[in-house]
């Protein structure tokens, strides 16, 4: 038997069991890493500052693996700002930013993107076809200005959804820079406080969290007018 879709029944039982189990595992590494936090930041910290010279290239790195892993960004960037200051360290987590989208786009993509294409069906996956090649990049950029919403987790669904890699980096560039520097200013305080950076930071946050709940609500009301 088929549904209206053309999908074998025993065929999306397979995608939607593939589906819960990559949602299942998500579930686990953001409940150690962001409820547990079985990762030790500052042991981080320590290993990184171990490298010398080549400490913000480290630093990208392993934030990158670790963002991917659901280690909340602010963590992280406050981190870079601990160790690098508030200029070099929000161009460290910006790039650690890029990273981390790169590798959860690309993870999405493999592990979800046939099964969500194969459930949504012909004529809704065309939908968010022309949706991605029309607005993909910028659909990233609003998402990093939502406040609320786990960067890496949303960037799995994206890469499920078949948004190309350069547009998860370069997306992830453009929209979370004011967050980069809020997060990572605010870290830089810690080793060295100073009120007009923390004023700053604060103010920058703000003004990024009241743009991106506006745009998302905004985002909302035009995809509903569209059903």
């Amino acid at each position: 038997m088929v549904d209206p879709q053309g999908t074998p029944p025993t065929s999306r039982r397979r995608h939607i069991v593939r589906l819960a189990l990559f949602a299942a595992l998500l579930a686990v590494v953001f409940y150690l890493t962001a409820v547990q936090r079985v990762i030790d930041i500052a042991a981080v910290r320590d290993l990184v500052e171990s490298a010398g010279p080549l400490a913000p290239l480290v630093y990208v790195a392993v934030s990158s693996v670790l963002g991917a892993l659901l280690v909340p960004g602010p963590l992280l960037a406050g981190g870079s700002g601990f160790l690098f200051g508030p200029v070099l360290g929000t161009f460290v987590t910006l790039g650690a930013t890029m990273g981390s989208a790169v590798l959860t786009s690309v993870a999405g993509r493999r592990a979800g993107r046939d099964s969500a294409r194969a459930l949504l069906g012909p004529q809704r996956t065309a939908r968010i076809d022309a949706l991605v090649r029309r607005g993909g990049l910028w659909a990233v950029v609003g998402q990093r200005f939502v406040p609320g919403v786990n960067d890496a987790l949303a960037s799995y669904a994206f890469g499920a959804f078949g948004v190309p890699v350069w547009q998860m980096a370069a997306g992830a560039l453009i929209g979370s820079a004011p967050k980069a520097f809020a997060y990572t200013a605010l870290g830089s305080t810690l080793g060295s406080f100073s009120a007009p950076l923390l004023i700053a930071a604060i103010v920058v946050y703000c003004a990024t969290a009241v743009a991106g709940a506006y745009a998302a609500h905004r985002g909302w009301r035009a995809w509903r007018s569209k059903e």
